[in-house]
């Protein structure tokens, strides 16, 4: 798939954001085409690229394929670069904290008078209400919706182990926004139009809200649910461990006879899911015994004969390596280094989740350093070399 072939080519987004959020949705915008521009607030630029800890890979995970520019939207002549920029932008797409967009001149009400096709895409904590008035980060929203209620084990909450509302919010956004410009299509108006972390966290609680009503009864935690297959964990090996799932009668039959259990086969109680759910209590702890002096390797190429569903217990760190994403195209080279560019380890990171029939999304650039393609950026909005050169004296514009 060509770079002019892509999904979303000659759509132009101005992407201001940090963090996980509004650079997920841009990634997912560049990667699929679209000329992503990057505008770093001058003269520190994105505060996502000096994060340690475990967000210190944030920048280069979230912003390849985006171009970058480092403007001070708190100067006039900031400001003035910005509207001239949003005048002919597909898309703005903002997640910065309530009411800041609008202090910086650059909000909504603003950028529509100048551009009537402009899709206006806000990244925010909460949809417009009693909340919205209020910071969000992933992890709160996830108390606040439950779960991390249902994540952790009973009287000890926890919340999951990556930032999947940032990353949900951000693509429910990119729903949304792609709808605006189908919508704009027809009309040839833009819109705006906001996704959340609070309204994304809840939409993941729709099945746990119906069961309670299904059910007539609360929701335990999930490491304490009543499951609706009788073997569904992980399972020690002689070697590590790996995690089985048996999910149908016929999955059983494949497997009770793959590892010669035919005294459980037979057994009138086991003959179906729902009767073998009843029996776990005595029945896991007699397959673990069966499956705990075996090698991992042998037990999944049991599994695989089978047909069952298995896994390994994994680590991060496993991916890199990952012999199904190595061989699907699933990875790409990435520098990570907190000031963007190419001067940094070079790894593979994970494509876009999807495929155009036998393509996947590439790499096209890497993260940009900050305020790298200012020149080139303005240029195209018309603005001369002595104009760019004039803007950089008084810090309008910075690189670094």
């Amino acid at each position: 798939m060509t770079t002019t072939a892509l999904p979303l080519s000659g759509i132009r987004v101005l992407e201001l954001s940090h963090t996980v959020m509004g650079p997920t949705a841009g990634l997912v915008l560049a990667d699929l085409g679209a000329d992503v521009i990057k505008v770093e607030p001058a003269p520190k630029g994105d505060h996502t690229r000096g994060l340690g800890g475990f967000a210190a890979g944030f920048f280069s995970a979230f912003n390849r394929n985006k171009r970058g520019i480092a403007l001070d939207l708190k100067q006039p002549e900031g400001q003035q670069a910005f509207h001239r920029l949003a005048s002919t932008a597909d898309v703005v797409l903002e997640n910065y904290g309530p009411g800041t967009m609008e202090r910086l001149g650059c909000g909504w009400d603003v950028l529509e008078k100048l551009n009537s096709r402009l899709i206006y895409l806000a990244l925010k904590g909460y949809l417009p209400g009693p909340y919205s008035h209020r910071p969000a980060l992933d992890e709160v929203v996830q108390y606040h919706v439950g779960l991390a209620y249902m994540t952790g084990p009973p009287g000890r909450p926890l919340r999951a182990g990556a930032s999947i509302i940032d990353i949900l919010g951000a693509v429910f956004g990119v729903i949304a926004l792609q709808a605006a410009l189908r919508e704009r299509d027809r009309t040839g108006k833009g819109q705006h139009v906001t996704s959340a972390l609070f309204e994304s966290a809840a939409f993941l609680m729709a099945s746990h809200m119906s069961g309670i009503v299904a059910t007539g009864q609360d929701m335990p935690p999930m490491p304490a649910r009543r499951g609706a297959w009788a073997i569904y964990e992980v399972f020690p090996c002689a070697d590590g461990e790996l995690f089985i799932g048996v999910t149908s009668d016929q999955q059983w039959a494949r497997f009770v006879e793959e590892f010669g259990l035919q005294a459980l086969a037979a057994d009138p109680r086991l003959a179906t899911n729902l009767m073998r759910v009843g029996e776990r209590e005595w029945l896991i702890p007699a397959l673990k015994a069966v499956i705990a002096p075996l090698p991992k390797a042998q037990v999944a190429e049991r599994l695989e004969r089978a047909a069952c569903s298995w896994a390994p217990v994994g680590k991060p760190a496993d991916l890199f390596e990952d012999a199904h994403l190595l061989a699907t195209g699933g990875l790409i080279e990435t520098f990570i280094n907190r000031a963007g560019g190419m001067d940094g380890k070079p790894v593979k990171l994970p494509a876009m989740p999807f495929a155009f029939g036998d393509e996947r999304l590439g790499l096209r650039r890497h993260a940009p350093t900050m305020g790298q393609h200012n020149a080139e950026v303005l240029a195209e909005a018309g603005y001369s070399a002595t104009e760019i050169a004039a803007m950089a004296e008084k810090r309008v514009i910075v690189t670094g």
